[in-house]
């Protein structure tokens, strides 16, 4: 699924990764932890293609085996919303619009039809338990809520690979264990693979994998 060797990514001198090397299986669910600081989210965002790996030094980054270094700007955004989504810790959806039109947009960017995409955005947030909130805006939706309706929204294309970037890290505790919960039942449903970078040690060990990044680079993987 992820195919990654060597990532380094530098600021201006500042040496933020150092050489990562990471591989996923399809299915796989992996925790990312570590410090502040230590570039777990800068990481993520390399592997999900919102940030660039520094050029300095060769490198390999590959999903489902497409070598992502060859594709153009254009194709990239194009693999990214076809075959990628992405759960923020503060949801990032657009406040003048409806939970059903938050999660029906990467759709319409991908180039579905109104009718499906609406048909399909209801069949997530059914399944999510959000059935009564397709009309309501974010800012009628609690903190929970918002946070499905961001999952239902990078589930709507049907990617192969989830990228979670502190998913629960404002959510209350047992909002944060319904959510953990989740990215399992979501696993069984519909096959997704998860690399999840969070604080919360109960989601990281849950994980199959747990990868200690420390000082741009992993120090160890365990299921502890």
């Amino acid at each position: 699924m992820i195919k990654a060797k060597n990532i380094h990514k530098y600021y201006g001198n500042l040496h933020v990764l150092k050489g990562v090397d990471i591989q996923v299986n399809k299915g796989e669910i992996v925790s990312i932890v570590g410090a502040s600081g230590a570039g777990k989210t800068t990481l993520l965002q390399i592997l999900g293609t919102l940030d660039m790996a520094s050029k300095k030094e060769d490198y390999t980054l590959e999903i489902n085996a497409t070598d992502l270094k060859l594709l153009s700007d254009k194709k990239l955004a194009k693999f990214r919303n076809e075959h990628v989504g992405f759960i923020f810790q503060f949801h990032q959806l657009l406040p003048e619009f409806t939970a059903l039109e938050n999660v029906c947009l990467p759709a319409f960017i991908k180039g579905t039809k109104k009718s499906d995409a609406e048909k399909h955005a209801r069949e997530l947030l059914d399944f999510l338990g959000l059935s009564e909130r397709y009309t309501h805006k974010p800012n009628e939706l609690s903190g929970g809520e918002q946070q499905r309706v961001a999952v239902a929204r990078a589930l709507i294309n049907h990617p192969d690979l989830i990228f979670a970037d502190e998913p629960s890290g404002n959510l209350d505790s047992e909002s944060a264990e319904h959510l953990h919960q989740l990215f399992f039942k979501l696993r069984e449903e519909f096959g997704q693979t998860f690399v999840i970078v969070t604080h919360n040690k109960e989601l990281a060990n849950m994980a199959d994998r747990k990868l200690v990044m420390v000082d741009g680079n992993f120090v160890t993987s365990n299921k502890d």
